[in-house]
Order: C-alpha cells, then sequence, then structure tokens
C-alpha cells in the first residue's frame, strides 16, 4: 500500500515536532520544516519511525517561499496527501503601550506568518493535488488555530485577529475545496507547555495556568498533536470545516 505523505510547517520543536511524531507513527512519510534551525528538525526528523522522511526550509512570512517549499516537499516525497498549517509567530502589543511604530512592524509579520503564509501554502498544495494522475481526492488540509480566537487576546491583537482570519479560512476552504474531494479542518489549542511557553509558567503562573482547565493539568504537545492527526486521516473527512477546541474545557463556547 502507498504511503501517505505530510507537510507539516513548524515542526522543529514543540507542537509541530509533535504532529511530525504522530503521522510518522501512523504510516506518513513527513517533511519536517523550519524556518532556520536546521539541527533541530534533522534531530525531529532522526526520532521519527519509519523511512523517507525530509527537512524542508522557508521563510513561512516571505510570499515567495511557499511555492519553493511546496516543491522542495513534493519533489521529496513525490506528493503531499497532508498539509498541516502549523508555523506561527506570537508578539504581544498591548495597544496603550506600544509605538505606533512596533505596532504597524507586530500586525504585518504577525498576519503574514500566521494567516498569508499559510494560505499561500494552500494555494501551492491545492494546485499541486489538481495536476497529479490520482487527482487530490482524500487530501487533508488542517490548520492550527487558537483558543484565543473566541477568548480574546487583548495584550496581543494582532495573533487572535490572524488565528480568527485562519479559521474563518478553513471554513471557507472547506466549501470550496469539498467538491475535489479534499477535506479542511482546524485545530484550537489553549495554552500548551512547550520549550517557548515555559518560561510564561515561572513562578504562581503555573498554578493559574493549571487551574484554567478543570482537568487539573497544562496541555502538553501530544495532546493537540492527537487531535491534528485523527484530523488528518480517512475518518475524519465528514468534520471538513470543523474547528476543534482543544483546551481541556478551559474555554467553552
Amino acid at each position: 500500500m502507498t504511503r501517505r505523505c505530510a507537510l507539516i510547517t513548524g515542526a522543529s520543536r514543540g507542537i509541530g515536532a509533535a504532529i511530525a511524531v504522530e503521522l510518522a507513527r501512523t504510516g506518513h512519510r513527513v517533511a519536517v520544516h523550519c524556518r532556520a534551525d536546521t539541527d533541530a528538525a534533522k534531530a525531529v526528523i532522526d526520532s521519527l519511525p519509519g523511512d523517507g522522511h525530509l527537512l524542508v526550509t522557508g521563510d513561512i512570512g516571505a510570499p515567495e517561499e511557499a511555492r519553493r517549499i511546496v516543491d522542495t516537499a513534493v519533489a521529496g516525497l513525490g506528493t503531499i496527501d497532508v498539509l498541516v498549517n502549523n508555523a506561527g509567530v506570537h508578539a504581544g502589543q498591548p495597544v496603550a503601550t506600544t509605538s505606533y511604530e512596533q505596532w504597524q512592524a507586530d500586525w504585518r509579520r504577525l498576519l503574514a506568518v500566521n494567516l498569508l503564509g499559510p494560505a499561500d501554502l494552500i494555494w501551492c498544495v491545492v494546485d499541486h493535488l489538481r495536476g497529479r494522475p490520482q487527482g487530490p481526492r482524500g487530501a487533508r488540509i488542517v490548520n492550527v488555530g487558537s483558543r484565543g480566537v473566541y477568548r480574546g487576546e487583548p495584550d496581543a491583537p494582532a495573533y487572535g485577529a490572524a488565528k480568527a482570519g485562519l479559521h474563518s479560512l478553513t471554513q471557507s476552504l472547506a466549501q470550496s475545496l469539498g467538491p475535489l474531494g479534499v477535506a479542511v479542518s482546524a485545530v484550537a489549542p489553549g495554552f500548551v507547555r512547550t520549550d517557548l511557553t515555559e518560561p510564561m509558567l515561572a513562578g504562581d503562573a503555573e498554578e493559574r495556568v493549571r487551574a484554567q482547565s478543570p482537568l487539573g493539568r497544562i496541555a502538553v504537545p501530544h495532546d493537540v498533536a492527537a487531535a491534528v492527526a485523527w484530523l488528518s486521516g480517512a475518518d475524519a473527512e465528514w468534520c471538513s470545516g470543523a474547528v476543534l477546541d482543544v483546551n481541556g474545557a478551559s474555554h467553552l463556547r
């Protein structure tokens, strides 16, 4: 049986690395994307079960990079059956204390990486799918959004707005790509403990974050990766258009 192939952006660490492990564990060949930390990405590849995985680099926020990222993944894997738009950046910019210059710079960078980059990658992947001999049917696109879309991001409005756009893009494309047999969905994680977020848990902050969920713990990357892996599979086709909350009931809507 032919193995399915997946491109995962921002997969050199944290949630992206965990998604790579889960998809490889379920038999996928994986293109592990990173912007610059190739050593970390290679370490992820070395840890993956199975063979045939590869490294893809590029800045998601640079418009000219999307086609090269997809072309490199297709050249190495042969095709892309699953695209996971996980790469993202976060920055705080409280409107009352952020300079106008920094406000503009943050908005443009966060929109470029968290929304425009995924949109460009989706276009390029769909273009590939339409041209392959077996056609696009059965392909999956999973976008990693955020709980912050629903509860608000008062100190990081650009991040919240970009992720809200990603959720909306997910639902729009689920409708437009459905006739091609492509299912598009998203996950909306809450706070996840990673090496990047660990400093945010200093002092009594850890207990406050833990208390957000009635389950009494803080999410780890596998919690999100398991949901993404399921949405990437054949059994999740009817969830196309869904934005799945993965936040341990820390925010309900």
